[in-house]
């Protein structure tokens, strides 16, 4: 995820993560998953799933999801992780933290 500033309320910010290898850098291709989802962690430990979709055609290894109203809700530090199900398997990206911040409005 790049080094976007995100706060309490956003809309339409992009969660992007990748599949990789165990080498954590070759992208596995995931262009054959049934299922994709990202699952986020909020600062009180709810956990929320969310369905992902890929960002090219999943030869990157890339899934995303935009958060929508009411998705970012918590300020503080918050975790997500991808997960893909195809017929090779099922895979995991890295647990990604990222912070959001809170609004003064």
């Amino acid at each position: 995820m790049s080094e976007t500033v995100i706060f309490v309320g956003d809309v339409g910010t992009e969660f992007l993560l990748t599949i990789v290898e165990k080498d954590g850098v070759t992208p596995v291709d995931v262009s054959s998953a049934t299922v994709k989802t990202i699952y986020f962690k909020k600062p009180d430990g709810t956990k929320v799933t969310k369905t992902a979709s890929f960002k090219t055609d999943g030869v990157d290894g890339q899934i995303h999801y935009f958060g929508i109203a009411g998705d970012i809700d918590q300020p503080r530090d918050w975790q997500m992780e991808g997960n893909v199900e195809m017929p090779a398997g099922k895979f995991s990206s890295e647990i990604v933290g990222f912070t959001v911040e809170q609004t003064i409005a």
